[in-house]
């Protein structure tokens, strides 16, 4: 069956800690009552971890664009593919600020709230000597979008295939094993003449 995506109010307050730590209600971006089965693009780790090896350059993010991306001048199916578009970039992000303790992409990608809670979130894990290796599959789709169309939701089925915590002082690993799927609720808004994402929530498993 279709979805129908219908207007909603502006993007709630509230949103998760990182996937293995989330504790945000799910409901704060349930503009709907509920992603489905996980299947899409999959963001491999490198494996191991050695603390004096070289990390792999991120991915340029927020390459320039000529075209408009405002939601007054563009139709809605235009808009969604921009925000998946988006969405996928910060999913990139983010794997790459926890895999590299380096949070200083984010914002070309994210906004406050989600971007301050990360951030705080990399850098007490930082603070602790510790660094994160994870792959997940993301399978996210349209769902919603806010009155004035200035945000738009997201739902995303995320499958964590394994997620482990080492120690950047001796490489060894901590903690951690094969993952689990879990829905998560994004709001990605439009400001400052592009797409971020502002807020997520995770839900149940999915």
């Amino acid at each position: 069956m279709a979805m129908h995506v219908r207007p909603v109010r502006s993007t709630p307050d509230g949103g998760p800690r990182p996937r293995r730590r989330a504790r945000t209600a799910a409901a704060a971006l349930l503009p709907l009552t509920l992603t489905a089965s996980a299947c899409g693009s999959t963001h491999p780790s490198a494996g191991t971890f050695s603390p004096t090896g070289r990390t792999a350059a991120a991915t340029p993010l927020n390459t320039p664009t000529t075209t408009s991306e405002d939601p007054a001048t563009l139709p809605p199916a235009q808009i969604d593919k921009i925000v998946l578009a988006r969405y996928r970039a910060y999913q990139s992000a983010y794997q790459h600020a926890y895999e590299t303790n380096d949070p200083t992409a984010l914002p070309t990608v994210a906004m406050d709230p989600v971007l301050s809670r990360v951030t705080t979130d990399i850098e007490r894990t930082k603070a602790k000597n510790e660094i994160w290796r994870f792959t997940n599959i993301s399978n996210p789709r349209i769902y919603a979008r806010s009155k004035d169309g200035h945000t738009v939701y997201v739902v995303d089925c995320i499958s964590t295939l394994g997620a482990y915590r080492f120690s950047t002082l001796t490489g060894k690993r901590i903690d951690g094993g094969p993952g689990t799927a879990f829905l998560y609720r994004s709001a990605v808004s439009f400001g400052e003449g592009t797409w971020k994402v502002s807020d997520s929530a995770k839900d149940k498993r999915c």
